[in-house]
């Protein structure tokens, strides 16, 4: 079917520039937005410790928002002391937040910056003055003893019990009468939330934490839950814009990092074909650039990446985490096969063109063991990357409520050692990791594909050659590294 009998009316959406909607058999339950983009290449934040300073990302989508939800009918305290239901809020709203000074918290304004829905099974909350808070398990309240989920999770999260207290009323302080009466689960139901500037707002009179969503597809009509993994925006005037933007006489030919937001590579490339224009505008004005994906519509471009390597420097890295292919399948649907990587990897190699490897998550008890570690670099290695780099499963928060859910369903018998290895936080504990780094090194060493934080050859020569001490991989690293490896985990 042609894309371009597909046209949708314009102004259908309030979404800045668009052209288009296409739908089509080929991207089942897919939406694509394409818009006209006034800006392409984005700066990093000033305070970020990445190796780039700049990023493009052609397409918005594909990728997670967190889960935290209440039930509509929730009152919510508004910045003028009234309340409003939460199923009512708008982008917009001005209502309560708080803010901490020193250790007490005080209210202060906030604005509503998202809204949305979805559908997930509902838990009620009895306090002992009567209120009744209905929320998802996996949404937070304020206690005395901190943050706390409403239902257990698999990763030793804290969760409500009968007598918790929780924080709120006029002082916002922990009251007698917000203590935990009984905590029941029900059906599922439509449930809301909200993004605000402070990260919580006031629920029914109590401090309740909010999901941080993107804004780029709330603003844009878009709820964060379904549509954020079912409705791409596609920048489709992206090369003109990029090529626009680095004819600038400010433009200092940085570094420009590709793919660590969105795969550029995703399925919809095949069609688009954004990339090769982006690539030809960067080699054009002499800007290094590096490319991460696990899309192997990138080996289309394997010739055009060889001819440009030799005017500037180009690093190129693949994601591949898993060599099981039933396991893939289970927690990486629609994603290419190991094999498929593996032949995008030679074939990079036979080019002449470097390719780091990002072997990440290496999930706990499912693939870290010896064995399969060895046989993943062994292949990895045979394929001619020109570095590894293995990072342990990061459950941020989003990921570790449906990792939580995969792991109940499919590995029941792994919970308690999840529990054990990620405890309170997001990151595996330091013993884990040490444990696995005793594993990983001998190996990386056996098959002469070991490096910095960074996988030789996932970067431009620049970067790749900066001493490893000068750019330890931190927190914010492990986010942008694995976060589009763990996308999949969530669609």
């Amino acid at each position: 079917m042609r894309w371009d009998s597909q046209r949708a009316d314009r102004g259908q959406l309030a979404l800045p520039g668009l052209v288009r909607t296409v739908r089509t058999p080929e991207f089942a339950d897919i939406v694509f937005h394409e818009v006209h983009a006034k800006s392409v290449l984005n700066r990093v934040p000033g305070a970020s410790r990445m190796p780039f300073g700049w990023t493009i990302n052609p397409y918005r989508g594909c990728s997670h928002a967190c889960t935290y939800c209440m039930s509509g009918d929730t009152e919510v305290l508004l910045a003028d002391g009234r309340t409003r239901q939460l199923g009512d809020l708008k982008v917009g709203d001005e209502i309560m937040g708080t803010r901490r000074l020193g250790n007490q918290r005080q209210y202060v304004p906030t604005t509503v910056l998202a809204h949305w829905t979805t559908i997930k099974p509902a838990y009620t909350v009895t306090l002992r003055d009567g209120t009744a808070l209905v929320a998802s398990g996996d949404h937070r309240f304020l206690t005395d003893r901190g943050w706390q989920h409403v239902a257990e999770g698999i990763t030793g999260q804290p969760f409500l019990r009968r007598g918790s207290t929780l924080v709120g009323g006029d002082t916002l302080a922990p009251l007698d009468k917000l203590a935990v009466e009984d905590i029941s689960m029900g059906g599922d139901e439509v449930l809301y939330d909200i993004t605000t500037g402070t990260g919580d707002f006031i629920a029914n009179g109590v401090v309740s934490h909010n999901c941080f969503a993107r804004n780029t597809h709330t603003y844009l009509e878009f709820d964060a839950g379904h549509d954020f993994d079912t409705q791409v925006v596609v920048k489709v005037n992206a090369p003109e814009v990029v090529a626009k933007q680095l004819r600038s006489r400010s433009w200092q030919r940085e570094h420009v990092a590709m793919g660590t937001n969105t795969d550029p590579y995703q399925r919809a490339e095949g069609r688009y074909k954004l990339m090769p224009r982006i690539i030809e505008a960067l080699a054009a004005s002499g800007t290094p650039f590096s490319i991460l994906t696990k899309g192997t519509v990138m080996q289309r471009d394997i010739p055009l990446l060889t001819q440009v390597s030799k005017e500037v420097s180009v690093g190129v890295g693949v994601s591949l985490a898993v060599l099981d292919r039933e396991l893939q399948q289970r927690l990486e649907p629609g994603t290419p096969s190991p094999q498929a990587r593996l032949d995008m990897i030679k074939r990079l190699s036979d080019a002449g063109l470097p390719c780091g490897v990002m072997v990440a998550p290496v999930l706990p008890y499912l693939t870290d063991s010896r064995e399969h570690l060895d046989a993943l670099l062994t292949q990895i290695a045979a394929a001619g990357a020109s570095g590894v780099s293995a990072i342990p499963l990061h459950l941020r928060p989003g990921t570790r409520e449906w990792f939580a859910q995969w792991l109940a369903r499919e590995r029941p018998d792994l919970r308690q050692k999840y529990r054990e290895i990620y405890g309170n936080g997001s990151y595996a504990s330091k013993a884990y990791k040490m444990r696995l780094g005793e594993r990983l090194g001998p190996l990386l060493r056996r098959h002469n594909v070991g490096g910095n934080s960074w996988p030789r050859g996932s970067l431009p020569t620049a970067e790749a050659a900066q001493p490893e001490e000068s750019k330890p991989l931190s927190g914010e690293q492990l986010d942008l590294l694995v976060q589009q490896n763990q996308d999949t985990f969530n669609s």
